[in-house]
């Protein structure tokens, strides 16, 4: 790729910005410094920002700071956000992909508006009727995408379709030599089970599976998400958010009670010394700041959500994503994906 990857960052948006979102630019200029391939433009008060980059003696000719007075609010309402939200740190980062400045854009603000401005900036792409918003998921052997993760409540099949297809384009991005494997999540693995809606886009997507664009598995039940056995999991944006809250909350109750459990008394203290490499990998595994990150997919450009209460870590595994997307060539993809549409 000779034209260099460009990530428009929003450097105000979420807790405690832009201290972490500056530091976590750090982390990932400084891993990457052997890299000559990307550039990252930075929207957000620039007094404030080169502050924190002067703390860090950050190398300067991998950043430009574009400075923006204004930012959102995480009181700001979608309703309110077309009027609001315009000149902001957000807007103008996403602005930057329609003006052909930046790749893809960043921001740990406000998610609804940041998907409304999105969505009113960049457009959708032709013949996809709602965008997803998909995440990592870790499984026995590798990464998930799941979507959607809460961006649309209800969903048709033909929604379901689409969010098939750009979750495996989204796969194929950031894992090039592995297959998408396409299931869709239900409350059994018959054909007989689930809605009509589910069983509409099961016949659909047993028709487009193939071996270019991604192979039909069939239904997946929650509790075979992380087997493997799948990688890219389709659902309405309702039961995908409770299923990634559900699974968040227990990855939290099972490190906090191990932790507990092994810190109780001497002897198992003594335990503890015997397996702490066996659980620091177990507890990287689980590690929440290492999927921070989700995609906004199903618009003419990628918009990455990082958590507004991740820390400068979890900041900076979110610039590695939207750096993996660009160069996994995301847009790409996802038209190559959906180009039997062009025919309808």
């Amino acid at each position: 790729m000779d034209k260099k990857i460009t990530i428009a960052i929003d450097a105000m948006g979420g807790e405690n910005s832009p201290l972490k979102t500056v530091e976590g630019i750090d982390i990932f200029i400084k891993k990457n410094l052997n890299n000559k391939d990307f550039l990252l433009n930075i929207y957000g008060n620039e007094n404030l920002i080169k502050k924190e980059f002067n703390k860090h003696k950050t190398p300067d000719d991998y950043f430009n700071i574009i400075h923006t007075e204004s930012i959102v609010s995480d009181e700001e309402t979608p309703l309110t956000a077309i009027k609001n939200s315009k000149n902001t740190s957000m807007w103008n980062s996403i602005r930057s992909q329609v003006d052909g400045v930046s790749d893809i854009s960043l921001s740990a603000g406000n998610t609804g508006v940041l998907l409304v401005i999105s969505r009113m900036i960049l457009k959708m792409m032709p013949k996809v009727s709602k965008p997803a918003l998909a995440g990592l998921w870790p499984n026995q052997y590798g990464m998930n995408v799941v979507l959607d993760l809460g961006a649309n409540i209800e969903c048709n099949e033909t929604n379901l379709v689409d969010f098939a297809e750009l979750g495996s384009a989204l796969y194929k991005s950031l894992f090039p030599k592995e297959k998408p494997l396409v299931s869709l999540l239900n409350i059994g693995s018959e054909e007989i089970k689930g809605t009509e809606v589910l069983k509409k886009a099961y016949q659909r997507l047993n028709l487009l599976s193939n071996e270019n664009n991604f192979l039909f598995k069939g239904y997946i039940e929650g509790n075979n998400i992380m087997k493997g056995d799948s990688n890219v999991i389709v659902t309405d944006g309702f039961t995908g958010n409770v299923a990634l809250k559900t699974a968040e909350g227990t990855a939290k109750f099972i490190t906090k009670n191990l932790k507990e459990s092994l810190t109780e008394n001497f002897f198992t203290k003594i335990s503890l010394v015997f397996s702490y490499f066996s659980l620091k990998k177990f507890k990287q595994k689980l590690d929440p700041s290492k999927y921070n990150g989700a995609i906004f997919l199903g618009l003419n450009g990628p918009v990455v959500k990082s958590h507004g209460s991740t820390d400068a870590l979890g900041f900076y595994y979110s610039i590695d994503l939207c750096y993996k997307i660009v160069k996994g060539r995301l847009m790409e993809q996802i038209k190559s994906n959906l180009s039997h549409l062009e025919s309808d």
